[in-house]
Parts: C-alpha cells; sequence; structure tokens
C-alpha cells in the first residue's frame, strides 16, 4: 500500500477524546514528579519533621533542620498542591494524623507508603530496560543494585513487621505453638531479611535461614540483623537451588517473590524437598486474576503491568529460558496447579486485609 493511500484511511480525530487522553498523559508527568518530591521529602527526613512540630513555617523548618529555607517552601507548596500536607496561606504548613501515617510512619503503620519512592531509575538501568526488548532477557535483582534492596525492604517491610507476627501466623493451625517451641524456618527469597527478623524476634527458640540471590540484600539483611543481634538467623546469598535436598525445614516462606523467578515450577519442587512432610509452606503473592478481564478491579492496574516491565518480569526473563511470569502473572489458579504437580495436597487462603496481597497455606 502507497503511504498517500494508508493516510487517507486515517479517521479524523475526535478533539475532545484526544484533549481527555493529553491530559492524562500529563498527569503521569505530574505524578513523576510529585514522586521525586515524595522521594527528597522522604530521604531527608522532613515528613518525620513535619509530624513533629506541628504548623510550621519554611523558615522555622530550616531553624530546625538546617536546610534551606527556599528550598524547603518551595518543597512545601509541592506537597500541599499534591494534597499530602495541609496549607490555607502558602506559608503555614500542617501535616494531619492521617498523611504522618502514609508518610512518615515506617515503624508502626500498615498504611506506610513514602519508602516506595525510590527517586529516578539511573539511565544505566533505563538503557538496559530498552536493550531488553530486543534481547528478551532483563535484568535480575542484582543487576538492578542496592537501591532495589533498599526500596522493596521499606515498601514491602511494614507488612512484614506489623502484620505477620500477630495476624497472620495465629491463622495457621498449630503454628504458633511449633515456632514457640521451636522450629526450622527457612525464607526463599528473603530479601533485606525483615520477615525473618520479626519472626525471629518474636519465636527465639526457633532457628531461621534466609535464601536469596542478590549480594545487595544478603548485604543489607546481616548488617541489620548484626545491628539488632539475633543469634537465631543466617542469611545466605543463593536462591533456592541452594536448599537441601532432604526434608530438613518445619516451615518455609516465599513472600513476594515466587513470580519474579526464572524457574518458578522448579523452585517449587526443591521448596517441596526440603519441607518436612508435616511442614507448611506460606507463599505471599500479587492479588491477581488469570485474565485481562479479572485484573479490571485493580485501582492500581497500570501501576502493576509497568512495574512488571521495570522489576518483577525483568528478573523473571533474567535467562533464557525464563518462565516470565511478572508481577499479575502467578495467579491462584497456578499456584495451585504448580504446588499439586510438585507434591503438596492442600492450598488455602488467608485475606489478612493487606491490599496487595493474598497469602497461602500450603502443606503436603
Amino acid at each position: 500500500m502507497e503511504l498517500d493511500d494508508a493516510s487517507d484511511m486515517i479517521s479524523p480525530i475526535d478533539m475532545d477524546k484526544a484533549a481527555g487522553l493529553a491530559f492524562r498523559v500529563w498527569t503521569y508527568k505530574q505524578g513523576e514528579m510529585v514522586s521525586l518530591m515524595i522521594h527528597l521529602g522522604d530521604r531527608l527526613g522532613l515528613y518525620k519533621e513535619l509530624t513533629d512540630c506541628g504548623e510550621v513555617t519554611a523558615e522555622e523548618l530550616a531553624e530546625q533542620t538546617g536546610m534551606s529555607a527556599r528550598w524547603l517552601h518551595e518543597w512545601l507548596l509541592s506537597q500541599a498542591a499534591s494534597g499530602i500536607i495541609d496549607t490555607e496561606n502558602g506559608e503555614s504548613f500542617t501535616m494531619s494524623p492521617e498523611s504522618s501515617a502514609v508518610m512518615a510512619d515506617d515503624e508502626g503503620s500498615l498504611l506506610f507508603a513514602a519508602g516506595a519512592f525510590a527517586g529516578p531509575i539511573p539511565p544505566d538501568t533505563v538503557d538496559s530496560l530498552a536493550n531488553a526488548f530486543e534481547t528478551g532477557i532483563g535484568l535480575t535483582y542484582e543487576q538492578l543494585g542496592p537501591i532495589a534492596a533498599h526500596t522493596t525492604d521499606r515498601m514491602l517491610g511494614p507488612w512484614s513487621r506489623l502484620a505477620l507476627v500477630p495476624e497472620l501466623i495465629p491463622r495457621i493451625a498449630g503454628l504458633q505453638q511449633r515456632l514457640g517451641a521451636g522450629a526450622r524456618v527457612a525464607d526463599v527469597g528473603c530479601g533485606t531479611g525483615t520477615a525473618l527478623f520479626a519472626l525471629a524476634t518474636a519465636f527465639p527458640q526457633s532457628t531461621f535461614v534466609g535464601y536469596d540471590p542478590s549480594r545487595h540484600a544478603v548485604d543489607l539483611a546481616n548488617e541489620r540483623m548484626q545491628e539488632r543481634d539475633l543469634t537465631n538467623v543466617s542469611v545466605l546469598c543463593e536462591g533456592f537451588e541452594g536448599l537441601p535436598a532432604e526434608p530438613t525445614y518445619d516451615l518455609i516462606l516465599s513472600f513476594d517473590c515466587l513470580h519474579d523467578m526464572t524457574k518458578p515450577k522448579e523452585a517449587t519442587h526443591a521448596i517441596r524437598g526440603a519441607l518436612k512432610d508435616d511442614g507448611i509452606w506460606m507463599v505471599k503473592e500479587i492479588r491477581a486474576g488469570a485474565t485481562w478481564a479479572e485484573n479490571q478491579g485493580n485501582p492500581m492496574l497500570a501501576m502493576m503491568y509497568a512495574t512488571s516491565v521495570a522489576t518483577c518480569m525483568s528478573s523473571a526473563l533474567s535467562e533464557e529460558g525464563g518462565a516470565g511470569l511478572g508481577t499479575l502473572g502467578l495467579h491462584p489458579e497456578l499456584l495451585e496447579e504448580m504446588s499439586r504437580t510438585a507434591g503438596f495436597d492442600s492450598i488455602e487462603k488467608h485475606d489478612i486485609g493487606d491490599p496487595a496481597n493474598m497469602y497461602y497455606e500450603i502443606r503436603p
């Protein structure tokens, strides 16, 4: 077909529809810039300062922090325009208790979200992602660098610290007593060890081993283990391949990681081999459906698929023949199929109110 002929077939533009799409696209750009401001506020400790000082001007905040009043004022205005903090006159600013829970309280709030903002992706990472579209081979979490381990920890940490022991463990029949008496526990894909440390602190009679292939994550986990003086935890820089072939563990965790693996089916088999016949495999996975239609109810669907390209699917395709499941790829039906094929007979869902994730109790 000639180019002129093709151009004649182009439908006329609906200007209202195009304007609406343009506005939506610019809101994504606004989100990009607001994300940078959130990262700076979290990184500089400004949300915590605002939580502690009540109503404050930029000059007063500058006195407390030693930072530049002019820079702080422009940042405060950006946060007020974003609806994160409050102001009536553009000069005095306050942070509501609700904003503090979301932006500042990384230790006590399940709603904490500011830790998810890591700042701009390094240009070399963007180049590598662009190259992955040509080669089909993505980046491992190790290749994403220390910022990936740090951000994942800050983003997912509150639920591990605040909900794992009091909310999830009591729902699993007999598990609390078993851990209290002394059990052997493995965390496959432990990251920086947040879940391990929560359990190790709550159940000092048990012993815990973490496995993760990212040296950045393991180094941070070991550093924190030493800070906490936990002697019942060890963290190894190994993937699921490092699991023992014989039944060893009473409990194995796989939190937010199966869909990131290049070989999730092989990992499932390895986990079954390392788990005692009366053991429990606990899985945390993204709430996902098997079809596009099932996922339409997710208000963060665009972010989920973008995250998949940038991290989850990229990791799952980081070697030739990788499964490439991606962020929303491991839906309940597939998890059950993989589990049963590996020798597990029982799979039960647990909804503990985590808006992004479902938890599974899987037994042989």
